[in-house]
This record gives C-alpha cells, sequence and structure tokens, in this order.
C-alpha cells in the first residue's frame, strides 16, 4: 500500500499580533480531521503550531495533490478563519488568498509538502516547520543533509549513500526548475540555491534507492498576492535511515543559526533558532524566525508520535548563538544588512516611497 504523507499549513489568525496559534482554531481543525479519518478520507493525522500558522499533519492512501485532501485542508482553514474572525484575531485568514476553491491549494495560499511512499520496514520521517522565514530557509540544512560528508557521516561510510542525490531546484521568480546530482555537480547547486531570493530546493531524492528523500514547501506568498501578505513559513519532510541520512544527521543540519529571509514584517535577516514546541512563539520582534521539528514512526499510515525533536539541552548553545546574533543584527535597524536588500522590499511601502520622490530627485553633474 502507497501512503501519503501531506503537511499543509496557513496563517489564518495570530493571538496576539502575529505570536501563536490560538487554541480554538487548534479544537476547530481537529474536529474537521476527526470527521474525515472517521469517514476514511485519512488514516491519521496530527495538528501542531509553529508561530502563527497553523500545521495539518494528515496520512492517506489519495497521493500528492489530490484534490478531496486539498479541499478538506481548505475546509479546515476556512472553518478556523471564522473562529479566528469571531476572536478579532490580528490577519483572520491572510494566507487564504481567493474565494473559490480551485482543485488544490496551490498558489492559493497555503504551503504544501507531500511524499507518495511505500512504506519501508522501518519509517522514520521528521517534519519541520519554520515561522518568520522563507522557504529558502531549508536550502542550507537540506544541502548539508544530503550533500556535506562534514554534516552527514553516512555519505563516506553508508554504501547506499556513496552515490549521492538527486537535488530539485526551483527558480521561484521564473516558476522554472532543474534536476541536478551530487557529487558532481555540487559546486554548481552550491551556486543557485546560496542566492536564496530566487532558488530554493523542492525535493531530494536517492540515487542509489531511487525513493524521494525530502520535500519541501516553495510557495512565496508575496509573488503570488503581488503584495506582501505574510511571510512564507515553509515546511519541510525529510525521510530517514536505512539508506538515508539518520535522525542525528538530519537534526544536526540546524545546530548552526543561519540567517534567513523573515522576521518582522518579513522584511528582515535574522538567525534561524531550532526551538521545542512550547518555544515556537516568536516574541522578540516578532522573531528571531523559529523553527520546529516533530519525530513520527510510521507504520501502515498511522503517525505514531511527535518527538520534539529540538526539545534538547544539546541545542541551547544554538540557541544562544542565535540570540546573539538576534542582538547583533537588531543593532542594526533599519539599515541593510538586517533590512532585507531593495530588490526583496519591492512588496512593501519602499517603492510608494521612491515613487514620492521622483520629481526630487535631481541628476549629479
Amino acid at each position: 500500500m502507497k501512503v501519503t504523507l501531506s503537511v499543509i499549513k496557513a496563517d489564518i489568525g495570530g493571538f496576539p499580533g502575529h505570536v501563536s496559534v490560538h487554541p480554538d482554531l487548534m479544537k476547530k481543525a481537529e474536529e474537521k480531521l476527526k470527521e474525515a479519518r472517521q469517514s476514511g478520507l485519512i488514516i491519521d493525522f496530527k495538528i501542531l503550531a509553529a508561530g502563527d500558522d497553523l500545521e495539518l499533519i494528515m496520512t492517506h492512501t489519495k497521493g500528492t495533490d489530490n484534490e478531496e485532501i486539498h479541499k478538506l485542508a481548505w475546509d479546515t482553514f476556512l472553518a478556523a478563519t471564522e473562529v479566528a474572525k469571531e476572536l478579532k484575531l490580528y490577519g483572520a485568514g491572510q494566507d487564504l488568498l481567493t474565494d473559490t476553491f480551485s482543485g488544490n491549494v496551490k498558489g492559493m495560499g497555503p504551503g504544501v509538502a507531500e511524499i507518495e511512499m511505500e512504506e519501508r520496514p522501518s519509517e522514520p520521517v521528521l517534519v519541520f516547520m519554520a515561522d518568520k522565514c522563507s522557504p529558502a530557509a531549508w536550502n542550507l540544512p537540506l544541502f548539508r543533509i544530503f550533500a556535506d560528508p562534514f554534516n552527514t557521516s553516512g555519505l563516506v561510510i553508508d554504501p547506499k549513500m556513496t552515490d549521492g542525490f538527486k537535488f530539485e531546484i526551483h527558480d521561484i521568480k521564473e516558476n522554472k526548475r532543474v534536476f541536478l546530482k551530487t557529487p558532481e555537480d555540487t559546486y554548481t547547486i552550491l551556486a543557485l540555491i546560496g542566492n536564496t531570493s530566487r532558488y530554493v530546493i523542492k525535493s531530494v531524492e536517492s540515487a542509489t534507492l531511487g525513493i524521494t528523500a525530502a520535500v519541501a514547501s516553495t510557495q512565496r506568498l508575496s509573488l503570488i498576492a503581488g503584495k506582501y501578505v505574510g511571510k512564507d513559513d515553509p515546511v519541510l519532510i525529510v525521510r530517514a535511515q536505512n539508506g538515508l541520512p539518520s535522525v542525528g544527521e538530519i537534526t544536526e543540519a540546524f545546530a548552526f543559526p543561519h540567517l534567513v529571509e523573515g522576521w518582522m514584517r518579513g522584511s528582515h535577516n535574522g538567525p534561524l533558532m531550532p526551538v521545542s514546541f512550547k518555544d515556537a512563539r516568536p516574541l522578540r520582534f516578532d522573531g528571531p524566525p523559529r523553527v520546529i521539528c516533530a519525530g513520527f514512526q510510521l507504520a501502515n499510515g498511522t503517525l505514531h508520535g511527535p518527538v520534539d525533536m529540538f526539545d534538547d539541552p544539546a541545542f541551547d548553545l544554538t540557541r544562544q548563538k542565535a540570540s546573539e546574533i538576534a542582538e547583533y543584527m537588531r543593532r542594526h535597524g533599519i539599515f541593510e544588512p538586517h533590512r532585507l536588500p531593495a530588490e526583496e522590499m519591492e512588496y512593501t511601502r519602499l517603492p510608494q516611497v521612491l515613487k514620492k520622490l521622483e520629481g526630487i530627485f535631481e541628476d549629479i553633474d
């Protein structure tokens, strides 16, 4: 039996401001997904929150991009949005960019990551959920997990991994994609994914096993809506063990709090801080950006877990370093490199400011 793991998220109202998801929204989502499980539409589900993002984690046998599953997620977000409006939560329904469902939620606002798989004898899966950052936040960790032997020793010592991995990379501005393989295309991959405003890793496949090892959401809300409507807050699914990186090698990639786009008003660079579920509430300047990780053991479509993978004192030093970086970046105020460069500010008020000054700027002799 092929099982599909779908992770679909949306910001449909913050509590308060952009901090967290109100418990009543999670309760409403649980009611909707319980009904779907009882009807047989889905096998199992879990509901989590990363900052102000409601995260729906579902298993089923419908495959990826399935209309019924995506409609379930959409209807769940709509129902929870009504609760958000009743509570007068900030930004109620802000990630729902259209009034009419059109087959699947892609291009409609919510973020999506899905993997269809034949379950292995043991199927450990990690689900990462980030808040206050763009989808390119996964570029550096995914490269380290699947291409950097200084992070993942299995690339050297596991015969099932030494042939490398195939990366699917999306150009999110031109809506194009390319497939490149490690180790032979390593430098080309780095040339692309180092440009985090344009190129995003969508998926990774094992060259030896021929199975999908990771899938990320790549939605850019501003490019969809044509204006700033919130940061993208991506999700990521990574399978582990038995010819793939181990659980520990996967989480190790987040031990360095690298800079990501997002933070306050989606307009600043800040460190990605790995935190426990209870600390996934960005409070300082709406940040710094946070990432949580839910560990599951998948068995016949049932989600056993989650284990709170970053609820570990081993990440305390990373969190301390992230706090130091956040302090350093904040001292720049509105100056770059804390504020994003102009080309990444085109959906904010900056273009209006420049237009207002068009008749004031003078040529320099």
